[in-house]
C-alpha cells in the first residue's frame, strides 16, 4: 500500500459524541497499521454553529484516548493551518477554477424567491430540487449573458457557487466497506460550493482540504454517504485522483431503532460524550466516560468492537494488538447497537487487570478527597476488594467499613444474625480475641474457628454476628481477614459496640 494519510476532521459545534470518537479511532488505527500519518482537521467553514470550547474539548478527548494526532492545529504543521477558517482565502479561488472550466456557476437567487419555488411543488406534492430540470430557468450565470452576470456582481448582489453536475451518466464508485455504489447523477441536485458569507460550505472545503493535505483514504460516518457522489465529481472536475473512501455503520441506541443520542444516554443513564461537557450557553452539564470512572483503555476497547471484529472471539485488546488486526475487511456494514452494560464489564476487566500499586494509588487519591486519613494497609485492601468492582469509587463502597467504624446495622441482617445468646457469644470472643498476641489472617483464623470448634456450635453463629459487628452489614471479604487488616483494638471496640447496640 502507498502511503497512508487519514484525517479526522470534526466541527467545533459541541463535544464530541462517542461515534465520532470512533470514526477517529479507526482512522488511528488504520493509519498506524500501515505505518501512516493520522490528520486532524478542524472543519469550522459553518461559523453560525461554532461553540467556543468545542475544539479544546476535541483535543482533550483525542488525548484522553490515547489517540495522538500527528498532524494539526499547532502541531506539525506540514500541510497547515489545520483549521478550515484559517484557510477561508484559498477556498474561493478553487470555486473560481469550477467557473472558468464551466463545472460550477453563480446563482443569485435569493432565499425567498427559492422557498417559493420550495411551497409552489410542494402545492403539487412535488419535492422542489435546483438541478438540470430547472437550473437554465433560475436566477444564475446558466441563464443570465456574462454582461447581466457581472453587472450583478459588482453591483454587490449576493450569490453562491453552485457545482453543475453532469447529466445522464450512471456514475460507478468503490466503498472500501460497501463495495461497488452506482448513482444516476440525474438524480443529484447542483449542491452550493461557495457561500454567500464568503465561506466554502463542506463540500467544497472537504474535497479541496483533503487534495491538498495528500489524503490517501477518507474514513468517516455513513451520514456522508449520499456526498460520495459529489465529491467524486469534484475530484474529477478538479482532474485529480480521488482518495479511497470507507464509511462507518452508525451506533444504534441499546433500545428501539435509530442512531444513539444524548437523549439515550440521559433517559437510560450513561455517557455518550468521552469527557464531561457543560454548555456554554445553557450551562447545562452533560456527563462523560472519564469522570465515570471509566478507564480510557475501556472506551477504546468497547469501542473498537462496535462494529468490527477480527473474526476471533477476543475481546480485550491492547490498542498495540487493536492497531496490529484492524484492518476496513472487518468493518461491518451494518450498524452495531450501544451495550451500556457490556461497557461496564470491559471496565470490571481492565480494572482487574489493573497493576495493584496503579490501583492503589487511584483509590489513596479517592481517600484524600473523602478526607480519610489512615494508617491501614489500603494495598492489601484494595487487592481484597476489587474482585467485586467496577470503578474505583466501587472499592469505597466495598470497603468503607475498613476506614469508617459501623454507626449502624442492617435490619434484616441484624434479624439473621443476632438471636438470643448472640450477646454472650460475642463477649467470650473478645476475651478469645484479646488473647491473640500475633494478629495476622492466619492466627485470627485458627485461634476462632478452634474457639468454635471447641464449644460444639456452628460456625454460623459466631461468623455472621462478627461480620456484623466488624462491617455493619453480611457483605464483604473475609471476615478473619477483615479483622486481621482492622486489628486486635479495633476488633474488639467495634465487637462491643455491636453488642451494646444489638
Amino acid at each position: 500500500m502507498s502511503t497512508v494519510r487519514v484525517r479526522f476532521a470534526p466541527s467545533p459545534t459541541g463535544p464530541l459524541h462517542i461515534g465520532g470518537l470512533r470514526t477517529a479511532l479507526f482512522n488511528y488505527l488504520f493509519a498506524k497499521k500501515h505505518g501512516g500519518t493520522f490528520v486532524l482537521r478542524i472543519e469550522d467553514t459553518d461559523q453560525t454553529r461554532f461553540v467556543n470550547g468545542a475544539e479544546e474539548y476535541i483535543k482533550e478527548a483525542l488525548q484522553w484516548c490515547n489517540i495522538p494526532y500527528d498532524e494539526g492545529p499547532d502541531k506539525n504543521e506540514k500541510f497547515g493551518p489545520y483549521r478550515q477558517s484559517e484557510r477561508k482565502a484559498m477556498y474561493k479561488d478553487y470555486a473560481d477554477t469550477l467557473i472558468e472550466k464551466g463545472m460550477a456557476y453563480y446563482a443569485f437567487d435569493t432565499p425567498e424567491s427559492l422557498n417559493e419555488l420550495r411551497a409552489a411543488c410542494e402545492a403539487e406534492k412535488k419535492t422542489f430540487i435546483y438541478n438540470w430540470e430547472n437550473r437554465e430557468q433560475l436566477n444564475n450565470s446558466l441563464s443570465l449573458s456574462n454582461e447581466e452576470v457581472l453587472s450583478k456582481i459588482e453591483a454587490g448582489d449576493k450569490y453562491v457557487v453552485r457545482f453543475k453536475t453532469p447529466t445522464n451518466e450512471s456514475l460507478e464508485m468503490h466503498d472500501e466497506i460497501r463495495g461497488k455504489v452506482v448513482i444516476d447523477t440525474n438524480l443529484l441536485d447542483d449542491k452550493v460550493l461557495f457561500k454567500s458569507d464568503g465561506m466554502p460550505t463542506y463540500h467544497l472545503a472537504n474535497v479541496v482540504d483533503d487534495h491538498l493535505m495528500e489524503i490517501s483514504h477518507v474514513i468517516r460516518g455513513e451520514e456522508w454517504l449520499p456526498s460520495l457522489a459529489l465529491h467524486n465529481l469534484l475530484y474529477r472536475a478538479f482532474g485529480w485522483d480521488a482518495p479511497k473512501f470507507a464509511h462507518l455503520s452508525l451506533i444504534l441506541k441499546p433500545v428501539g431503532k435509530g442512531k444513539l443520542s444524548k437523549r439515550d444516554g440521559d433517559k437510560m443513564g450513561f455517557p455518550v460524550f468521552p469527557l464531561e461537557w457543560k454548555d456554554p450557553k445553557s450551562g447545562d452539564l452533560s456527563s462523560g466516560y472519564r469522570e465515570e470512572g471509566f478507564y480510557p483503555e475501556t472506551v477504546v476497547n468497547f469501542l473498537a468492537l462496535l462494529g468490527w471484529n477480527d473474526s476471533s472471539d477476543q475481546e480485550i485488546y491492547t490498542t498495540e494488538e487493536l492497531i496490529k488486526v484492524f484492518s476496513l475487511e472487518g468493518v461491518n456494514k451494518s450498524g452495531a447497537k450501544f451495550d451500556p452494560e457490556k461497557n461496564k464489564w470491559f471496565q470490571q476487566q481492565y480494572l482487574q487487570q489493573r497493576d495493584i500499586e496503579l490501583l492503589t494509588t487511584e483509590f489513596s487519591q479517592l481517600l484524600d478527597e473523602k478526607g480519610i486519613k489512615t494508617s491501614l494497609p489500603v494495598s492489601t485492601i484494595v487487592e481484597s476488594l476489587k474482585e467485586r468492582a467496577v470503578f474505583v469509587e466501587d472499592l469505597w463502597e466495598l470497603g468503607k467499613f475498613f476506614f469508617e467504624a459501623p454507626t449502624e446495622y442492617d435490619a434484616k441482617a441484624s434479624k439473621k444474625a443476632w438471636k438470643e445468646g448472640t450477646a454472650k457469644l460475642m463477649t467470650e470472643l473478645i476475651s478469645v480475641v484479646s488473647a491473640i498476641d500475633n494478629f495476622d489472617a492466619e492466627n485470627v483464623t485458627s485461634t476462632i474457628k478452634s474457639w468454635i470448634t471447641s464449644k460444639e456450635i456452628g460456625f454460623g453463629k459466631v461468623m455472621m454476628p462478627l461480620r456484623l459487628s466488624l462491617v455493619g452489614s453480611l457483605m464483604g471479604p473475609d471476615v478473619y481477614e477483615i479483622a486481621s487488616l482492622l486489628g486486635k483494638e479495633e476488633t474488639i471496640s467495634r465487637i462491643q459496640k455491636a453488642i451494646e447496640e444489638l
